[in-house]
């Protein structure tokens, strides 16, 4: 009689044929589906505002020139494009009205500037740039 121990396998060498194709597919199903939803059109307006450098650089622009900004943010830094992704972008009006929120950084702090603008042909004209603080709270108006 042999009393040789049988050796078995992991789960994972066993079973990694199946599993993983089955987890890429899954993967690639819930990605999908999350840009083919419609919740609002989130994800499109996201990327449409990531695309659009124009629309938060000429508001920085216009944030620079104002005084109070320049005292508790400092100068700003241009926007990172991870700071597109984080913000919130609600196109309307055939895309050519927007609402969006960013965050900013200056050398002396930092808060979230809120844009509101129009497209006139291949030009946004604002109608509200706004610069929010929390320490001190503080909205700093620069175009009403």
């Amino acid at each position: 009689m042999d009393n040789n121990l049988i050796n078995e396998q992991s789960w994972w060498k066993r079973n990694w044929k199946w599993f993983l194709p089955t987890f890429i597919l899954m993967f690639l199903l819930f990605f999908g589906l999350l840009l083919s939803s419609s919740v609002d059109g989130d994800l499109t307006d996201i990327s449409q505002a990531y695309s659009d450098n124009s629309l938060y650089e000429k508001a920085i622009e216009k944030t620079k020139t104002n005084k109070r900004v320049l005292e508790v943010i400092g100068e700003i830094e241009p926007i990172d494009q991870f700071a597109i992704l984080e913000g919130n972008a609600i196109y309307s009006n055939n895309h050519n009205s927007v609402e969006l929120t960013i965050r900013v950084k200056g050398n002396k702090g930092k808060g979230k500037m809120d844009i509101s603008a129009n497209k006139n042909g291949d030009e946004w004209e604002y109608k509200k740039i706004n610069i929010r603080i929390k320490d001190p709270k503080e909205e700093i108006q620069i175009v009403k």
